[in-house]
């Protein structure tokens, strides 16, 4: 979301202050991310959390758990619902991978996925390093459907891999895949898919998901 302007509010100072923040000049546009989680429980979008990001005034918000298309579903009534807010506010929005460049972090997609198959107790974790390395012989494919101007997002900074190469780790936001750290020990749980765009189609990512891990 974007609010203000240079010549009002001065050049934004550099990241840092804004993760998860509080208080006017850090927690930028907190009132907008508040109405539209609001709004979107009341649709009955399955919502479940907001936070502040990296860069001032980008926020994310996340929505699940999901089974199915339902996560499609809800994901794009969430993003209606955020236009039909910020319009209100008289605010733009932007899905774009990397709104702002130079130093600044882009806007991900990150997509948590889980089956029966991670998910079972004592065998989980064999299972998410099976699809992890699944998920790595068929990179190319996912890259290509993870969001229109990606590219600019997936350098290998600012938290981020890079599109060229796969890599998946426990508890490495530079990785394509990160495993919460819990899952090693617990041996089952979910991962995240950290390679999607903010402007990602989520039919298109969870068909993949599903696809590359479930039916190869």
């Amino acid at each position: 979301m974007s609010r203000g302007s240079a010549s009002k509010c001065g050049y934004p100072g550099p990241q840092g202050p804004y993760y998860c923040s509080a208080g006017a000049g850090a927690s930028i546009g907190r009132d907008i991310v508040e109405a539209h989680y609001k709004a979107c429980l009341y649709a009955g979008v399955q919502i479940s959390g907001v936070n502040a990001e990296v860069m001032p005034a980008q926020w994310e918000y996340q929505v699940g758990p999901c089974t199915g298309t339902k996560m499609g579903d809800d994901l794009w009534m969430s993003r209606y619902i955020l236009y039909r807010i910020c319009e209100m506010y008289n605010v733009t929005v932007s899905f774009d991978p990397k709104p702002v460049p130079g130093d600044w972090n882009g806007a991900g997609g990150h997509t948590n996925f889980s089956n029966t198959l991670t998910r079972a107790p004592g065998t989980g974790w064999d299972a998410i390093k099976e699809q992890c390395e699944k998920l790595g012989k068929r990179h190319a494919v996912h890259i290509a459907e993870y969001g229109e101007g990606n590219e600019r997002r997936l350098t290998g900074r600012h938290e981020t891999s890079s599109m060229n190469d796969f890599s998946w780790g426990v508890a490495n936001r530079g990785c394509s895949i990160r495993v919460g750290r819990m899952v090693p020990v617990e041996k089952c749980g979910y991962y995240e898919d950290r390679r999607p765009a903010s402007n990602l189609d989520p039919y298109v990512v969870c068909r993949l998901l599903v696809e590359t891990t479930l039916l190869m």
